[in-house]
């Protein structure tokens, strides 16, 4: 055990992260830190056990044959470590910790969330709001709300309800609005690099996506609402995001009619017995949802579109 005194440890999780994910960015990701700051550690790991531990390829970092066994066994012990935190944690105040999407966290959960804590005063939740992919067998993450196809390896992965989108404007602006093809004249709201567009939710032979105006770009989907909150146009929305707008009248649906898409949000965990927390959290947002009526898609245009 002395050994490991010569050896810093943050240099050896960097090292056993890129192993495991098989690139400095990827890896970087995880930690929270630059690529090229897992790249200097990975330099001090070598330098302190003396050996070359990786080797660059087209597809990214592997292993060198000399290194092969020593990536093995760092990934094991920091599995362990891992277990025991988690182990010593639940012998304290019962932490959970949930990797969600910022968007989701800000406009939808952290609303509700006091009902949980007060339902459950033992058990203390902990928002990791990241756009990234945790890995929940990794790290001190419990438990990740994600929206996708729900095939991810090595996880236990639950299907909660459909990606639904559908239009929304201020109520001044769909005064303006009797049919689709209005949208033509429109100022359509949008992010760069949105998870769906406009072909989700148009129907065959309505109206071509790309004649579509251009209206303001914004740089998330959050400030895209708002915009359509301000009246700055139409836009492409989903539930989680628009719910408590709806709700509140700040906008309104102007053709009522709402389209799943391929994706779905899932509640993703390690695989194994989930911690008692875990599921109590689990039960809570699955009632939360039923009552939200999240992922039906509606059909009901209004006369005349």
């Amino acid at each position: 055990m002395q050994k490991l005194n010569s050896v810093p440890l943050r240099a050896l999780r960097a090292a056993e992260a890129v192993a495991r994910l098989g690139s400095l960015a990827r890896a970087a990701e995880e930690l929270r830190v630059s690529p090229g700051a897992v790249s200097q550690q990975i330099a001090s790991a070598e330098a302190a056990l003396g050996m070359r531990l990786f080797t660059r390829s087209p597809r990214g970092m592997a292993a060198a044959p000399d290194a092969i066994a020593v990536c093995a066994l760092l990934t094991s012990g920091f599995s362990q470590l891992s277990q025991a935190v988690t182990l010593a944690r639940d012998h304290r105040e019962e932490v959970l910790t949930v990797s969600v999407a910022p968007v989701f966290a800000s406009r939808w959960l952290i609303w509700r969330l006091p009902e949980f804590q007060k339902a459950n005063p033992e058990v203390k939740v902990r928002l990791d709001a990241s756009i990234g992919l945790v890995d929940p067998r990794h790290g001190d993450v419990d438990l990740c709300i994600r929206v996708g196809r729900g095939d991810w390896p090595n996880v236990s992965s639950e299907r909660l309800f459909s990606q639904v989108v559908f239009p929304v404007c201020a109520p001044a602006v769909a005064q303006g609005i009797g049919t689709v093809a209005d949208l033509a004249r429109m100022p359509i709201i949008r992010e760069p690099h949105p998870m769906f567009d406009w072909d989700a939710w148009l129907l065959p032979g309505e109206i071509d996506p790309g004649s579509l105006p251009s209206g303001p770009v914004f740089s998330d989907a959050s400030l895209c609402l708002d915009a359509a909150i301000s009246g700055s146009g139409v836009f492409l929305t989903f539930e989680t995001l628009a719910a408590d707008a709806l709700a509140h009248g700040r906008i309104v649906e102007p053709f009522g009619r709402r389209r799943a898409t391929q994706n779905a949000y899932w509640l993703v965990a390690p695989d194994g017995r989930p911690r008692r927390s875990a599921k109590l959290f689990r039960d809570w947002l699955k009632k939360e949802i039923a009552a939200a009526g999240f992922g039906a898609e509606r059909g009901n245009l209004r006369e005349g579109t």
